[in-house]
C-alpha cells in the first residue's frame, strides 16, 4: 500500500507539473485582438479602427493590458466625425496598461485609482492628459474618466468580454473617455523638411530638398508613409559613410531606402516578423529591411549595420516618422559586412577556448549585426527576430509532444 502511494504521488506531482507548464504557455503565446473582436460583431467599428489605425498592433505587442471596448453605437459618436489621427488619440486612452477584470474593478484599494493609458506612451499627453481615473462607484457601478482636473466620470462599466488573467482583459463601457482637448487637436504639419529640422534631422531634410526625393515623400503619405530619419550626429559618426562617392542617382535610392510606403508605427515594427520593402525597393530582395527589438526598443537591420530607433518625431495616422541614431546603409550600395576573420593558430598545442571552435567556412553567410555596446544597452545584442521565430516554432511544435511524453511518463509511475 506504501509503494502504491508513493507512485500515487508522483503521478499527482507529474501532473501538477504539466498543467503547470500549460499555463505558462497560455499566458506567454500572445493574443490576437482583432482576433478577439471579431468573433462579437456589435464591436466590428471598434475592431476596424484598431486595425486602422495600427492600435491592433501596439495591444498585440504589449502583456498585462486591459483594452475598454465601445460598441458600435458608442462608437458612432467618433466614427467618421474625425480625423483618422484624433481617433487614433482618442482610443489609445481606452488601452489601460494594467490589469483589470471585473472582480478587480471591484476591489480598487480605496475605491479609486488612476491608470496609465496607451496615450501616456505616445509623449503628447501633458499632466494627466495620458491617465484614467477608474472609480467603484456606489450601486456595483464602476465610473471611468480623464485623470485631467475638473473631468467627470463619464464612461461606465457594462460587461466583461474576455480575459486571459493577467495577459489580456477586454471590457465593454458605454462611451468614449474623452479627456480635454483631444477632439479638437490642430492638424500635423505637413511640412517634412520642416518636422526634421526640428527633430534635429537637419542634414537629411537638407539631401531631401537637394535630390528632389522629399517631393516622392509628400507623394506618400496620403496612402501611408513611415520615414527613418538619421540624427545629424549619425550623419557625423565615424562609422558613417562617405556619401560625397555616391552618383546622384545613387543619393536617390540611399534616401528613398529610408521610407516605406505604408503607415508602420512602433508597434507594427515591435511585432513584425517578415522583411520589410522599401520606398527604394524595386524587384524581390532589393533594398528591403529586417527588424528586432530589445526590451522595447526596435532596431533596424540591412545587412551592413544595425541603426537603432531612437525617438518618434511625430505619429499621426497615417504618417509616422522615427529619429534612427545611424544611417541606414543597404548591401546594394554598400555591401555586406566583412565577416570576422579567422584567428591564426599559433601553436600546435590546442587551447581549451579553441578545443571546440568551430573554423569560419567561406561559403557560410556573415554572422548577423550586433549593436555596438553602450552605457544604456544591456551588454546582449539583440536577438534576431529570426532565431526568435524558430525558437518559438520548436517550443510550440514540442508542447504536444511534452504533455504526450509527461502523460505516458504518470501511467507508468501509476504501475510501478
Amino acid at each position: 500500500l506504501h509503494f502504491h502511494s508513493m507512485a500515487a504521488s508522483r503521478v499527482l506531482c507529474l501532473l501538477a507539473l504539466t498543467l503547470s507548464l500549460f499555463a505558462v504557455i497560455y499566458t506567454v503565446s500572445g493574443h490576437n485582438i482583432t482576433q478577439i473582436l471579431s468573433e462579437s460583431p456589435e464591436y466590428s467599428s471598434f475592431n476596424s479602427y484598431l486595425s486602422q489605425t495600427k492600435l491592433n498592433d501596439e495591444i498585440n505587442s504589449r502583456t498585462t493590458i486591459t483594452i475598454l471596448v465601445l460598441n458600435n453605437d458608442a462608437m458612432s459618436s467618433l466614427a467618421g466625425k474625425h480625423p483618422l489621427s484624433v481617433v487614433k488619440t482618442a482610443l489609445s486612452l481606452l488601452v489601460l496598461l494594467d490589469y483589470y477584470d471585473p472582480l478587480k474593478l471591484h476591489k480598487i484599494s480605496q475605491g479609486t485609482t488612476l491608470t496609465t493609458t496607451l496615450y501616456q506612451t505616445t509623449g503628447r499627453a501633458a499632466g494627466n492628459l495620458g491617465f484614467v481615473n477608474v472609480t467603484d462607484l456606489k450601486g456595483g457601478k464602476v465610473g471611468f474618466g480623464s485623470a485631467a482636473p475638473g473631468s467627470k466620470l463619464d464612461s461606465n462599466y457594462t460587461k466583461s468580454v474576455k480575459q486571459i488573467p493577467y495577459n489580456i482583459s477586454v471590457l465593454e463601457i458605454n462611451a468614449p473617455i474623452i479627456a480635454p482637448g483631444i477632439l479638437t487637436a490642430p492638424a500635423p504639419s505637413n511640412n517634412m523638411t520642416e518636422l526634421l529640422e526640428k527633430a534635429g534631422c537637419k542634414i537629411f531634410a537638407s539631401m531631401l530638398l537637394s535630390s528632389g526625393v522629399v517631393k516622392t515623400y509628400e507623394s506618400t503619405v496620403e496612402k501611408g508613409l513611415t520615414v527613418f530619419a538619421p540624427s545629424d550626429e549619425g550623419f557625423k559618426a565615424e562609422s558613417a559613410p562617405d556619401l560625397t562617392k555616391l552618383t546622384q542617382a545613387e543619393v536617390v535610392s540611399l534616401l528613398e531606402y529610408h521610407a516605406l510606403a505604408e503607415y508602420k508605427p512602433k508597434g507594427s515594427l515591435k511585432i513584425n516578423k517578415n522583411v520589410i520593402s522599401t520606398l527604394a525597393t524595386n524587384g524581390a530582395g532589393k533594398y528591403d529591411l529586417t527588424t528586432s527589438t530589445s526590451g522595447d526598443e526596435v532596431i533596424l537591420h540591412t545587412g551592413v549595420g544595425p541603426s537603432r530607433v531612437a525617438d518618434t518625431v511625430v505619429d499621426e495616422t497615417p504618417l509616422v516618422v522615427f529619429k534612427v541614431d545611424k544611417v541606414l546603409l543597404p548591401i546594394e550600395l554598400f555591401g555586406k559586412s566583412p565577416s570576422p576573420a579567422p584567428e591564426p593558430v599559433s601553436t600546435p598545442t590546442p587551447t581549451p577556448s579553441a578545443k571546440k571552435e568551430p573554423s569560419p567556412v567561406a561559403a557560410s553567410p556573415p554572422a548577423p549585426p550586433v549593436d555596438e555596446p553602450s552605457e544604456e544597452a544591456p551588454s546582449d545584442s539583440p536577438t534576431s527576430s529570426e532565431n526568435i521565430r524558430a525558437k518559438n516554432a520548436a517550443f510550440h511544435v514540442n508542447t504536444h509532444a511534452y504533455f504526450t511524453a509527461m502523460v505516458t511518463l504518470a501511467a507508468t509511475s501509476l504501475f510501478l
